[in-house]
Parts: C-alpha cells; sequence; structure tokens
C-alpha cells in the first residue's frame, strides 16, 4: 500500500514548457507540494490558486500539489494527526497555516503563546525529519476590521492583536528552524485597510463572516505563499524589432510568425488570470492594486522596438496605447490586459484543479484518518481497507494528472501598430 501513498506519478506536464529552470525558486522537478492548515485552507480557495499558479508558470517540471484542510484545526491537533495523514504521503515541500483556531478568539496568554511555539516547532522537525526538503511556516491571516462577530470593531481589534502576537511567534519558529516563513497577517492587514478606503469598509477580506476570506482575501494569501515557495514569477519574455519584422521569445513560448507588426505565439507557460467585478469581494481584481501580484510573481514581459513615437497593442479582444519608451522598456501584459488570450483556458485548468481538491478532502478526513479505527473496529476486514486506501489515491493520481494535462499549448497573437 506504501507504494500508492508515495504518489509517485509523474505528471505529464507539456514538455516544451519544462525548459522553465527550476532555479527561479525553491522549488525541484517531481516535488509534492502539501498545502496544509485549518478551515480556511480546507475552504480550498488559496490552495486551488497555489496548485494553479504552480501547474500554469512551471517553476520546476512535474510539481505536484494536495490540500490537507481541517476545519478548527490548531497546530497542537494537527501534530496529532500529521503521521497518520499526511506523511504517509511523502511530501517534499510543505506549507501550513495555523493559528486562527489556535488563538482562541480572546486576548492571547502566555500557556496559548507557550502552546502554538511548541507545536508548531514540533511540526516543523517531525516534517524534516520525515524527508520534507523545502517547509514555509505561515502565519495566521488576520479578521475583518468591520464584520468580525457581527461587526464588533472591539473584537475585532482585539484579536487582531492576538494574531499579530502569532504572526511574531510563528516567524521567530521558522527563523530558529531554518525554514522560510510567510507573512499572511501583514499581507492581509495592509491590503484590508488600502482596499476598505477605497470600497468602503463593506469591503470584507476576511469574509462575511470576519474568518473565511472570500476569492480577494485568498489571493492575498496564496500570494504570500507563493513568495515563501521563492517562485520569481517570469512567466516569459517577448522581443520584437518592428522595424527587422523579427521576434523572439523564452522558453514555454514559440514564435510562430512575425509580419508588419503582428506576432503570432504558441505557448505553453501561462499568466494567472483574474476575474470579476473588482468592486465584489468573491472577484480576484479588486485587491490588485494593493497586492504587488503582477509584479512579483505573474511576468510576461512584451519588449518592442520601432520607429513610431506611439503604438497601440492589440491582444486578444482588447487594444492598449503606449509610448514607444514604455515598449523599449518592456511592458507587463498580464498586468496590462486582465481579459486576454489565457482567460479561457486558465479556468479550464482551475475547474480541474478544484474538481482533484475536492476530492482530496473526503479521502483525508473520512477514509485516511479513520482507517486505523476501522481496522481495530473489524479487524477481520482489515484486508478491504488496504484495498480501498490504494484504489482511492490512484484516483486521485488520475485527478492531479488531469489538471496537469490541462495546461495545453496557447496559439495567440499580438498586434503592434503605429499611432499617427
Amino acid at each position: 500500500m506504501l507504494k500508492f501513498l508515495r504518489w509517485t506519478l509523474r505528471l505529464g506536464l507539456i514538455l516544451s514548457a519544462v525548459a522553465a529552470r527550476a532555479a527561479d525558486s525553491g522549488l525541484q522537478t517531481g516535488d509534492f507540494v502539501a498545502v496544509v492548515g485549518d478551515s480556511i485552507t480546507e475552504q480550498k480557495r488559496y490552495s486551488v490558486l497555489i496548485e494553479d499558479d504552480l501547474l500554469r508558470c512551471q517553476p520546476a517540471a512535474d510539481l505536484r500539489v494536495a490540500q490537507f484542510g481541517w476545519g478548527g484545526e490548531t497546530a497542537p491537533g494537527f501534530a496529532g494527526r500529521m503521521d497518520n495523514d499526511l506523511l504517509p504521503f511523502k511530501p517534499t515541500v510543505v506549507t501550513t497555516c495555523y493559528g486562527m483556531n489556535d488563538g482562541g478568539y480572546s486576548p492571547m496568554t502566555p500557556d496559548k503563546a507557550d502552546r502554538y511555539r511548541e507545536f508548531q516547532r514540533q511540526i516543523v522537525q517531525r516534517c524534516k525529519k520525515a524527508g520534507v526538503r523545502l517547509f514555509v511556516l505561515g502565519s495566521p491571516g488576520c479578521v475583518d476590521a468591520d464584520t468580525f462577530h457581527h461587526g464588533n470593531q472591539g473584537d475585532a481589534v482585539m484579536y487582531n492583536k492576538t494574531l499579530g502576537q502569532l504572526r511574531d511567534i510563528a516567524r521567530e519558529v521558522a527563523k530558529s528552524e531554518g525554514v522560510m516563513f510567510a507573512d499572511v497577517y501583514d499581507s492581509m492587514v495592509d491590503v484590508m485597510t488600502r482596499a476598505k478606503a477605497k470600497y468602503g469598509r463593506n469591503y470584507a477580506l476576511a469574509g462575511g463572516d470576519g474568518v473565511h476570506p472570500d476569492s480577494n482575501g485568498h489571493l492575498v494569501m496564496a500570494y504570500a505563499f507563493l513568495k515563501g515557495l521563492g517562485c520569481s514569477g517570469n512567466i516569459g519574455r517577448i522581443t520584437v524589432d518592428l522595424a527587422a519584422d523579427k521576434a523572439e521569445a523564452t522558453a514555454g513560448h514559440k514564435v510562430l510568425s512575425c509580419q508588419r507588426g503582428t506576432v503570432k505565439l504558441e505557448s505553453t507557460r501561462y499568466p494567472f488570470c483574474f476575474f470579476g467585478d473588482p468592486a465584489q469581494t468573491n472577484s480576484t481584481r479588486g485587491v490588485l492594486e494593493f497586492l504587488p501580484f503582477n509584479q512579483d510573481l505573474n511576468r510576461l514581459m512584451l519588449v518592442a522596438n520601432g520607429p513610431a513615437e506611439r503604438y497601440k497593442v492589440t491582444w486578444g479582444k482588447t487594444s492598449r496605447e503606449f509610448t514607444a519608451s514604455q515598449l523599449k522598456e518592456g511592458i507587463n501584459l498580464a498586468a496590462e490586459f486582465l481579459d486576454n488570450p489565457f482567460s479561457f483556458p486558465f479556468q479550464r485548468i482551475e475547474a480541474a484543479v478544484r474538481k482533484q481538491q475536492e476530492y482530496e478532502t473526503p479521502v483525508v478526513k473520512n477514509l485516511l484518518h479513520n482507517v486505523p479505527e476501522f481496522k481495530r473496529l473489524i479487524p477481520e476486514e482489515a484486508a478491504a481497507f488496504d484495498r480501498i486506501l490504494p484504489a482511492a489515491l490512484t484516483h486521485d493520481q488520475t485527478l492531479l494528472a488531469t489538471a496537469a494535462a490541462a495546461v495545453k499549448p496557447v496559439e495567440h497573437t499580438l498586434v503592434i501598430e503605429a499611432v499617427k
């Protein structure tokens, strides 16, 4: 059965895109990334965004991602189940996000601090002992300043102080154990403050209940963890010499033709795509002006040189104008064209990833976690459980492969025209 638990499936990512260098991040070829946390992780939103990013950006080949969220969990709770529920999968990379429940929704006490510190340290040490090469210890996020406890702002201030103290402990443990730290708390507080100043106090970053974020807050969380994983954000670079009718592109992109400012390309590395009404919390667009996601993690650069002073660039159905100096310096297509030829293919990947992660929650919580107890209660059927579990994990491997295979080559066209 253990051979199934190792999840040795090599995902068939597009070979032409595998030229992306693993040195661009802390990730290595074949890494299995386990995303661990409480009910916020079990929402399968920031974990889906992380997997979306790793599949479409491909900082290393054959990456695998699975989420291990458990509603209501604390660091001690995970420490109690990790030997049975996580380590048999042999992850090489682990991210954790605990603290929201560890704080008890009340002011900090020395006992809480000591307990959180000790079990965070235990989790890191046991993961390293089990062969985890890259560990990203995430702080808790924040609660929403205006929706937590039905809008009780005093409670929100109190509990964010507690969560800030847990952030400090998480940072301390990460430093002492020599692992990466993801500052989810500061990222969320900063974006929340600025977003509310623009959209109003009813714009919740940590969700309507003040704890569980919507798409906006989960993008902030994904950003913090992707930075912790060492992702560089280099999607590609397309260079066009308009006078010479020549174009070239970096790995993951192929120039099919270049004629009179029209450049046809085929790409297997995707930019991250964003959707929805920016003023709504279920959109990933509203926080972009307050979060350097595109600058840090999502750079598909167009560099063009030509004799005119100004140019119109059309990508897909959208056109924008830029000065010659802007194009010579380089524009980030992913940031300038939120609606682009990758929008639909990106949604296809996300749907496959979500289907995979929706399957993983009951497999871990309802099956894997309970197998030891099932065997104790019905020892005569132990062999049956030994057959069921590998079958369940094999199906998850199929879903993983389906998500990876959704990254198909995309043909797209850039049109660069002089503005008279």
